[in-house]
């Protein structure tokens, strides 16, 4: 697969994007991806701060974060964060309820939906915590794997209308990734050792996927 074009572009230029995607007012959605401490969560949510609550909501994929007991009886807790650690199947499914929403609450069979958000500050996920409704045109999505060629996560791209990759420089991703452990609780040293252990195995799988996205970008403000 070749090495995809990073564009660079300020933050008013991605806002005019996400603005046009939802223009029509039908229900579209938008990813945002990346590797660990990309931005991807800080772009989302100024993204959908800008668009305001009567353009667009944020529903981040790491509300389908297994919890912490679920990770130790399947023995991959030291890996959390690894793709095999999320319910994707949960994800795609609401991603394809939220595609259906207006019609499925047209035909008298859906309302608002209520996804999960996972609390860092808890480190577990929590569900029914971000209304979605039916009159909201433009729903943001952002994790790390929504292009991942494999089962489920492929169903996922496919319920999505555009995907952005976040590319930043290695440097700086790594700087923002410790720096967002240390400011959860880990020490110096715990943050460079997860931010250069488990994560960078999973931002070696999520560069590979890059390819797969409508743009990749260096966000320059």
């Amino acid at each position: 697969m070749s090495t995809p074009t990073v564009e660079t572009m300020t933050f008013t230029q991605l806002l005019r994007r996400a603005q046009a995607l939802a223009a029509d007012g039908r229900r579209r959605v938008l990813g945002l991806t990346g590797a660990p401490g990309a931005g991807k969560s800080t772009l989302a949510e100024r993204l959908v701060d800008r668009l305001g609550p009567q353009t667009a909501v944020l529903v981040p994929m790491d509300g389908f974060h297994l919890a912490d007991a679920v990770l130790h009886d399947l023995g991959r807790h030291a890996r959390k964060g690894a793709h095999d650690t999320f319910d994707g199947h949960g994800y795609v499914a609401l991603l394809r309820r939220i595609r259906e929403q207006r019609e499925r609450v047209e035909a008298g069979d859906d309302d608002i939906i209520y996804a999960p958000v996972f609390r860092r500050d808890l480190e577990e996920p929590v569900g029914s915590a971000i209304p979605v409704r039916p009159e909201t045109p433009l729903v943001v999505t952002e994790g790390n794997y929504l292009l991942l060629d494999r089962s489920p996560w492929q169903r996922a791209r496919d319920l999505i209308d555009e995907v952005w990759f976040l590319a930043p420089s290695e440097e700086q991703r790594l700087e923002w990734l410790i720096a967002r452990h240390e400011r959860f609780g880990r020490s110096p040293e715990e943050a460079r050792e997860r931010s250069l252990g488990s994560d960078q195995a999973n931002a070696e799988l999520i560069a590979s996927t890059a390819a797969r996205a409508d743009l990749v970008v260096r966000v320059t403000d």
